[in-house]
C-alpha cells in the first residue's frame, strides 16, 4: 500500500504544478504584456471607485479582471502565492452574467484562500489526496461573492495542516514573503498576505483559527480583520480538521488598504450573508457605530497590553506598539496600561486552546496525508509530543520542568495528549469560565477621565466597574425594566460608539516580525498574541505600522537567550534585526465580540493618528 501511495503523491504534485503552469501559459497574450496606463490606473484605484465606475459603465469589469490577473501572475512569479488559476473561468463568469455587475462589489476581483470551494476547481488544502476532485458547484461563500459582484480569479497558498505561520506543502511548494524571499509571508493564509502586499490583489478572504489572517497581515504588510464567529460566512469551505469546534475557525476579510478592508467588510455584510449560510448571525452592518468611532471628535479610551507574559515582544514589535501609543496620545486619546486578569492569564488561554484545537491527538489532520508527504515543522513537533506514551511524556515534562527549569514549555508538554469526551467537556467549561473572567475584566478598566465624564466608571467592590451616573447596560433583563428616558440615554451612547467602557486595546500581533522558512519547528507555540483572541472570540484587526530597522531594533547587549523559557527561546532564536531589515511590523487592535464595525473605525483613528505624526506605512509598489 505505502509504495503506491508514495508514488501517487509524487505524480499528483507534479500534475497539479504542471496544470497551474499550463493555465498561466494558456492565457491570452495581453495577460503577459506590459501594463498599459489604463491598467495601472485601475491597480491604484480604491475598490469603491472601481465599483462606481463599473456600475456607471465607465470601466469594464473585464478590464479590471485582466489588470489584476496580470498583477497576480507577477506576484506569483515572485512569491509562489497562487494555487488554483481561475482566470479563464472568471472571464466566462463575467460574460455569461454569473457576476452581478450592479452589486456592492461590482467587478472587483477577489483572491481566495485555497480552502474555499469554487465550482469546477479542486479544494486541496495542500494535500495531494484531495487533488483532481473538483467541486461540482460553488460553495455558499462564493455564491455570495458573485451575487455581490465580486470575481473570484485565483486561489492562494496555505500550509499543509493549516496549523502554521508558514505556507508550504509538497503540492504547491513554498510561498515566500514579498519583502524577503528567505522569510515566511505568514500562515495559514500566507498566500493572501503575499499577493495583497505585492499588489496582485486588492481584497481577499482567509481563515483564522490561531491568527491565520492576522499573522500574514503582520508578516507581509497588509490589513486584516478577524471577525467573531457568526459574523462572516464560512459555508462552502474545506479544512484539515473537520468537526473541530473547540476553537472555531472563522473566515475573515483581508485587503491591501484599510479603506478597501472597510468597504469590503461593509459590502459583504450588507448583502445579508445569513441568507447564504445558516451559521451567520442576522446582524446588519451598523454604519452608525463605525461612523461614530471613525469620524467623530470623541476621544477614544484605548488600553495597551504590552506582553502576554509568555514571550515578550521583540524590539521591532515593541517599537511599533509604542509608536502607535505615542501617536494616539499626541492626538489626545486616553491611554491606560493594562494588566490581564490575574486569574485568567494569557498563558492559561494558550494551554486551554492548544488542547481544544488538538483534542483528537492530531489524528484528523494526519488522516489526509499520503505516504512520504511532508508535514509542517510546527505540526510535526505537536504530533511528536502528542504521540509520546503517557509515561514517557511525563518523564519529558519532569525533565523540562525541573532540569531545564522551564515551567512554561513544561506546562504545555504535560497536556499535549488526545482527550476523551469527558476531558474535552471539562476543557470547554474552562474555556467558558476564562471568557467570563475577561468579560468582567474589560468592564473593570477605569480611565482617569471617567470621574469627570457624563458616565463615571467606579469599582463596585467586586472587581467590576459600574456606571455611577447611569444604570448598567450589560443585562438585557435590566434594560427591559429601564425607563424610556434612560433607554434613550443608553441608545444615544451606543450610537456614539460609547458605552462608557474601554473602546479597544492594543497589542502586538506576534512577538517577532516574519519568521524564516522552517522556523515553526521552534516557534510552534509562540502564537499567544493571536490565539488568545480566538479563544475569547474577540473582533481584532491588524494594520502595518513600520519596518524592521537593523539598528533601532537590535537586541540589547545584555540579552541572553538561555534565560528565556522554551516558548520564548523558540521565537527569539530566529530574531535578527539585520537579516530582518525592511520586513513589515504591525499592531493589533482588539475589540469585544461582534464589534467589527467599531474595530474598523478605531483602526482608522489609529492610522489617522500615525499619519498626523508623520508615520505612514508605505505599501510595496511593483507596478
Amino acid at each position: 500500500m505505502w509504495p503506491s501511495s508514495y508514488f501517487q503523491h509524487k505524480r499528483d504534485c507534479k500534475r497539479k504544478q504542471e496544470e497551474r503552469r499550463d493555465r498561466i501559459s494558456a492565457l491570452q497574450p495581453e495577460y503577459h504584456a506590459p501594463f498599459s496606463p489604463h491598467e495601472l490606473n485601475i491597480l491604484h484605484a480604491p475598490i469603491d471607485k472601481l465599483v462606481q465606475d463599473v456600475q456607471t459603465n465607465i470601466t469594464s469589469p473585464l478590464d479590471i479582471l485582466r489588470s489584476y490577473s496580470k498583477a497576480a501572475i507577477r506576484a506569483h512569479e515572485k512569491t509562489n502565492c497562487v494555487t488554483e488559476v481561475m482566470i479563464s473561468s472568471a472571464e466566462r463568469w463575467v460574460k455569461d452574467g454569473s457576476i452581478n455587475t450592479q452589486g456592492t462589489l461590482a467587478g472587483i476581483p477577489v483572491s481566495l484562500k485555497d480552502s474555499i470551494v469554487v465550482g469546477g476547481y479542486d479544494t486541496s488544502v495542500g494535500y495531494s489526496a484531495k487533488t483532481f476532485k473538483p467541486y461540482a458547484r460553488d460553495g455558499g461563500l462564493v455564491r455570495l461573492l458573485k451575487d455581490a459582484g465580486a470575481i473570484p480569479y485565483v486561489k492562494t497558498a496555505l500550509p499543509i495542516t493549516l496549523l502554521s505561520f508558514e505556507s508550504s506543502n509538497d503540492l504547491w511548494g513554498r510561498c515566500k514573503n514579498p519583502h524577503n524571499p528567505d522569510y515566511s509571508p505568514g500562515g495559514s493564509t500566507g498566500g493572501e498576505g503575499a499577493i495583497l502586499a505585492f499588489g496582485g490583489s486588492r481584497i481577499g478572504i482567509g481563515s483564522d483559527v490561531a491568527g491565520s489572517v492576522r499573522a500574514p497581515a503582520h508578516f507581509s504588510g497588509c490589513y486584516s480583520l478577524r471577525c467573531s464567529t457568526g459574523r462572516w460566512p464560512k459555508a462552502g469551505v474545506d479544512t484539515s480538521m473537520p468537526g473541530q469546534e473547540g476553537i472555531p475557525s472563522v473566515f475573515s476579510p483581508m485587503a491591501r488598504t484599510l479603506l478597501d478592508l472597510t468597504y469590503f467588510s461593509r459590502s459583504l455584510i450588507q448583502c445579508k450573508p445569513w441568507k447564504y449560510d445558516h451559521t451567520v448571525h442576522p446582524i446588519p452592518w451598523r454604519d452608525e457605530v463605525f461612523s461614530a468611532v471613525s469620524s467623530s471628535s470623541r476621544k477614544l479610551r484605548i488600553g495597551v497590553l504590552r506582553t502576554d507574559g509568555v514571550v515578550d515582544p521583540s524590539p521591532a514589535c515593541a517599537r511599533a506598539l509604542q509608536t502607535t501609543v505615542s501617536a494616539l496620545e499626541a492626538a489626545g486619546h486616553e491611554i491606560v496600561e493594562l494588566h490581564p486578569p490575574p486569574d485568567a492569564l494569557p498563558y492559561e488561554a494558550l494551554v486551554i486552546a492548544s488542547q481544544l484545537l488538538n483534542a483528537d491527538g492530531t489524528k484528523t489532520f494526519r488522516s489526509f496525508f499520503r505516504t512520504g508527504e511532508s508535514t509542517d515543522p510546527g505540526a510535526a513537533m505537536m504530533e511528536w509530543v502528542t504521540s509520546l506514551p503517557s509515561p514517557v511524556r511525563y518523564l519529558y515534562y519532569l525533565y523540562v520542568r525541573y532540569i531545564r527549569r522551564d515551567p512554561i514549555w513544561a506546562g504545555l508538554v504535560r497536556v499535549f495528549s488526545p482527550k476523551s469526551a469527558a476531558e474535552n467537556w471539562k476543557l470547554v467549561a474552562r474555556r467558558e469560565a476564562f471568557k467570563a473572567k475577561w468579560f468582567e475584566w474589560w468592564t473593570s478598566v477605569i480611565f482617569p477621565s471617567a470621574s469627570s465624564s457624563t458616565t463615571t466608571l467606579t469599582d463596585n467592590g467586586n472587581g467590576r466597574a459600574s456606571d455611577s451616573d447611569s444604570p448598567s447596560l450589560s443585562s438585557a433583563t435590566s434594560f427591559a425594566t429601564l425607563s424610556d428616558e434612560t433607554k434613550h440615554f443608553a441608545s444615544e451612547k451606543e450610537k456614539a460608539g460609547d458605552d462608557g467602557y474601554m473602546d479597544a486595546f492594543l497589542m502586538v500581533p506576534n512577538a517577532t516580525p516574519a519568521i524564516p522558512h522552517g522556523a515553526m519547528k521552534d516557534a510552534v507555540s509562540s502564537c499567544g498574541y493571536t490565539f488568545l483572541f480566538n479563544l475569547l472570540d474577540y473582533a481584532c484587526g491588524v494594520l502595518p505600522v513600520t519596518r524592521v530597522d537593523p539598528v533601532k531594533d537590535a537586541l540589547p547587549g545584555d540579552f541572553r537567550i538561555r534565560d528565556l523559557n522554551g516558548v520564548a527561546r523558540g521565537a527569539y532564536v530566529h530574531y535578527d534585526a539585520k537579516k530582518m531589515a525592511g520586513l513589515p511590523v504591525g499592531v493589533q487592535v482588539i475589540g469585544r465580540r461582534l464589534e467589527e464595525e467599531k474595530v474598523l473605525g478605531i483602526m482608522k483613528r489609529v492610522e489617522d493618528a500615525l499619519e498626523a505624526k508623520g508615520v505612514k506605512y508605505v505599501l510595496m509598489e511593483n507596478f
